[in-house]
C-alpha cells in the first residue's frame, strides 16, 4: 500500500517537474542556431530539448538496424542462424532479466512474483533447469505443495538436475513425516552424490530411527571415506552402531558368533559403556572371564559406571562378600578419588556388614557431593551401626529430595532416558547421551509424595524398596552385587 502511494507520488513530482522545465525553456530567449546547405534554422531552448531527445532515440533506432542489417547479410551469405541468433540475444537478454528478478524475489519471501517471474524467464529463455527450480521453491513458499511436488519431478527427468528434484522430495516427504519414503529418496539422493553432507546426515538419522543398523554403517563409512565425517568420530558411532546391531542380533535370539558385534563395539570405543558391559558378558558366557576382566578395567578406567561394576560381579556370582570386597579392589584402585568408586566400596561393605569400613569408603561425599544415592547408603551405614531411628529417618528425607547424580542425558535436547539408547527418543539424535549430572530441575524424584509416609514412620513395604533398590538406575543394591538384606533392614 505504501509502495503503491509512493509510486503514484512520485509519478505526480515527476510531471510536474517536467512541466515546469518545459515552461522555463518556452520562457528563455536564445537557443541554438543551425545552418544546413545555406539554410538557418533557429530552435528555441524547448526545441533544442525536444531535437536532442529525438536525435537519441533515431541514433538507438539506426544502432538496431544496423545490427538487423549485419545479422541480414551474413543470413544472406550462407549464416543460416544469423537471423535467429539476432532475436535470441534480446530474448535471452531480456529472459535473464525475468530469471534474475525472480531469484531476488524468491530471496525476499515474494512466492508469487517469483512464480511469475520465472513463468516469465521459461517462456524466453525455454531452459526449464534454470527456471524450474524457482518455481518450485516459490511454490513451497506460498505454500502450494502440489505445485512443488509436480515441479521437483519435472527435476527428475534431466540428468543435471535429478539430484535437486530426489532432495526437494525427499524434504516434502519429511515435512510430511512419510519417513518411509524420505528414506527410500534420501538413499537415491546419496547415491547421486555421495559427498553431500546434509543428504548423508538425513539418511544416516533415517537409518537409525529405522534400526537399520547395518545401512547406517555402510553410510558411515562412506562418509568417512568421502571425508565428511572426522575418523574418531566415525570410530565413536561406528562402535555406537555394531552395538545396536548386536543387541538387535540379541533380541532375535542370534548365535554366539553373531553376537561378537558386542566385541567389535568395544574395541572400536573402549570407553562405551553398554558396549564394555555386554562384551564382558558375551565373554563369560564363553568361559574367559580374564579377557571380560580386562574389559571393564580398561572401560572403569575411562569413566566409573554402575553398570560396568554389575557386570564386574557377574564374573564371580558364587563368592563371599569378603572375597566380592578383594576382587574388586583391582578393579577401582585407579579411581579411588571418583565418587563411582567410593560408593561402590562402600556398598559391598554394607554387604559385608562392615559398617566402619562402609563409612570409611563413602568419606565425605554424602556432604560434598551429596545425591539421593549416598544419602541412602550414609542411611544404610546409620542404621547399620545401631543410629536411632530419627537420624535415619532425617538422611532419608534429605535423599528424597537429593539429585540423582549422573545419569544418561542427551547432550542435544537434555533428555533424560531411562536408559542407555543410540538414538534419543526424544531428538533423535544419534551418539547423544552422555553419563552426566543433569540440571538439577530436572533430577527431582517424582515419587516424593509416595515415600513421605515412610520419611514420617508409616510403613511402606514398596516404597522402602523403591528407595534401596535403584539397580535400574545408578546403584547396585538388590542385585547380585549386593548379595545382603542390610539395606533392606531399614525399612524395618
Amino acid at each position: 500500500m505504501l509502495w503503491s502511494l509512493a509510486k503514484i507520488l512520485i509519478f505526480v513530482v515527476t510531471i510536474a517537474a517536467i512541466t515546469l522545465g518545459a515552461g522555463y525553456l518556452m520562457e528563455s530567449d536564445g537557443g541554438i542556431l543551425l545552418t544546413v546547405a545555406g539554410k538557418e534554422y533557429s530552435l528555441s531552448p524547448l526545441k533544442s530539448v525536444i531535437a536532442l531527445c529525438v536525435l537519441m532515440v533515431a541514433l538507438w533506432v539506426l544502432l538496431k538496424l544496423f545490427s538487423l542489417l549485419v545479422a541480414t547479410l551474413k543470413f544472406i551469405n550462407g549464416d543460416e542462424t544469423a537471423l535467429s541468433r539476432y532475436f535470441d540475444r534480446n530474448r535471452e537478454r531480456r529472459g535473464f532479466q525475468a530469471l534474475t528478478e525472480g531469484m531476488m524475489a524468491l530471496a525476499s519471501g515474494e512466492g508469487r512474483a517469483a512464480m511469475d517471474k520465472a513463468r516469465k524467464a521459461e517462456r524466453l529463455l525455454r531452459r526449464p533447469e534454470l527456471t524450474n527450480l524457482i518455481t518450485a521453491q516459490a511454490a513451497e513458499i506460498t505454500g502450494d505443495k502440489r505445485k512443488a511436488e509436480e515441479v521437483y519431478k519435472r527435476l527428475l527427468q534431466d540428468d543435471t538436475t535429478r539430484f535437486v528434484g530426489v532432495r526437494g522430495l525427499m524434504k516434502q516427504k519429511l515435512n510430511e513425516g512419510n519417513t518411509e519414503t524420505a528414506l527410500k529418496l534420501a538413499e537415491t539422493a546419496f547415491a547421486l552424490k555421495p559427498r553431500h553432507v546434509e543428504t548423508s546426515d538425513v539418511l544416516l538419522k533415517l537409518q537409525a530411527d529405522s534400526a537399520d543398523w547395518q545401512g547406517a554403517r555402510k553410510t558411515l563409512n562412506a562418509k568417512l571415506k568421502h571425508g565428511t565425517l572426522p575418523r574418531d568420530v566415525h570410530r565413536r558411532r561406528d562402535a555406537v552402531l555394531a552395538l545396536s546391531e548386536a543387541k538387535a542380533l540379541l533380541a532375535e535370539d542370534a548365535t554366539i558368533a553373531e553376537r561378537e558385534d558386542f566385541i567389535e563395539a568395544n574395541r572400536l570405543s573402549p570407553d562405551l559403556i553398554p558396549a564394555a558391559a555386554m562384551a564382558a558378558r558375551s565373554y563369560i558366557a564363553k568361559g574367559k572371564p580374564r579377557f571380560a576382566m580386562r574389559i571393564l578395567k580398561k572401560a572403569w578406567e575411562a569413566q566409573p559406571h554402575p553398570d560396568l561394576a554389575a557386570a564386574y560381579a557377574e564374573i564371580d556370582t558364587k563368592e563371599s562378600p569378603a572375597d566380592r570386597i578383594k576382587r574388586f579392589q583391582a578393579l577401582v584402585k585407579s579411581t579411588a578419588d571418583h565418587p563411582e568408586t567410593k560408593m561402590l566400596m562402600a556398598e559391598l561393605n554394607i554387604a559385608a556388614e562392615d559398617f566402619p569400613a562402609a563409612r570409611k569408603a563413602l568419606g565425605d561425599l554424602w556432604e560434598s557431593d551429596p545425591t539421593a544415592r549416598s544419602l541412602t547408603i550414609l542411611a544404610a551405614i546409620e542404621k547399620g551401626e545401631g543410629a536411632p531411628d530419627d537420624v535415619v529417618k532425617g538422611w532419608l528425607a534429605k535423599a528424597v529430595t537429593a539429585p540423582r547424580g549422573p545419569q544418561w542425558v542427551c547432550e542435544n535436547c537434555h533428555n533424560i532416558p531411562g536408559e542407555w539408547e543410540p538414538v534419543c527418543g526424544n531428538c533423535g539424535a544419534l551418539d547423544s547421551l552422555s553419563w552426566t549430572a543433569p540440571p538439577e530441575s530436572e533430577t527431582q524424584s517424582s515419587a516424593t509424595v509416595e515415600m513421605l509416609p515412610l520419611i514420617v514412620g508409616t510403613p511402606n513395604t514398596d516404597v522402602a524398596d523403591e528407595v534401596f533398590d535403584t539397580s535400574e538406575d545408578t546403584d547396585l543394591a538388590g542385585s547380585d552385587l549386593l548379595e545382603s538384606d542390610t539395606l533392606h533392614e531399614v525399612e524395618k
